[in-house]
């Protein structure tokens, strides 16, 4: 992939995900605002353009690399991925968020009272992310499937009711920003999920918890920001 200043932080991510490391340590949204240009992000944090393309480009250019390639996938099989791995990440490690940081207030709110508002910030995330989800399995995803189910037979396209597949993509996305802002919100409350001096067992379980949880809900977004939504959109205008 030839890297320009044009070129768009998420297409560099769908082209080879271990660039995502790079963009993380830079303090980089790759997922929710993946849209903009490696121009835009390295001039607006004052980086040198031409060493962050080098070093995009060293970890491109690596022969061992062993991550999927998610942009070779149908995306019907990209849907039944996210459903089955991410969404169901969410489920499982939600309800055990939702304990822990509860018992965290309990415990260490008095002498760290930051936990109270992130409790309330990952109880706004996991109730909307559970309808958010829900809306992507019963909506959006059903229709990807029957696009691609379509397209294999060489038949007719039926018109959804929401008209365009552009119309969920950009609900969806709208909601993808604002899950990335409340989780920078909680990264910066919780210093990065640094456990304090004073933090028990649970403390440093329930902040390495939600630091794995960001990083999932990171690839979960750059798959459908980035891979998903873009395929199902070229796929609806052969119809058209």
């Amino acid at each position: 992939m030839e890297l320009s200043e044009k070129t768009t932080i998420g297409e560099i991510v769908a082209e080879d995900y271990r660039t995502a490391a790079l963009f993380s340590n830079l303090g980089i949204d790759f997922c929710c605002k993946g849209h903009r240009t490696l121009n835009e992000v390295t001039s607006k944090k004052n980086l040198d353009l031409e060493n962050i393309r080098q070093e995009l480009q060293n970890i491109m250019n690596k022969k061992e690399d062993t991550s999927v390639d998610f942009k070779s996938w149908e995306i019907d099989l990209l849907a039944d991925y996210i459903e089955k791995t991410h969404h169901r990440y969410v489920e499982e490690k939600s309800q055990v968020l939702l304990l822990l940081l509860n018992k965290l207030c309990k415990v260490h709110g008095a002498n760290h009272p930051e936990l109270f508002e992130i409790n309330q910030l990952f109880i706004a995330s996991a109730q909307d992310l559970a309808a958010h989800m829900k809306k992507e399995e019963l909506i959006l995803f059903p229709f990807i499937r029957k696009m691609v189910k379509a397209k294999r037979a060489n038949a007719d396209l039926e018109q959804p009711n929401f008209g365009t597949v552009d119309n969920p993509i950009e609900m969806m996305m709208h909601e993808h920003d604002q899950e990335g802002e409340r989780f920078r919100k909680i990264a910066a409350l919780s210093n990065n999920y640094q456990t304090p001096s004073d933090g028990c067992a649970t403390y440093q379980t329930a902040f390495s918890m939600l630091s794995d949880f960001e990083k999932n809900l990171h690839q979960h977004i750059h798959l459908e920001n980035n891979i998903l939504f873009p395929g199902a959109q070229i796929m609806e205008k052969t119809y058209n």
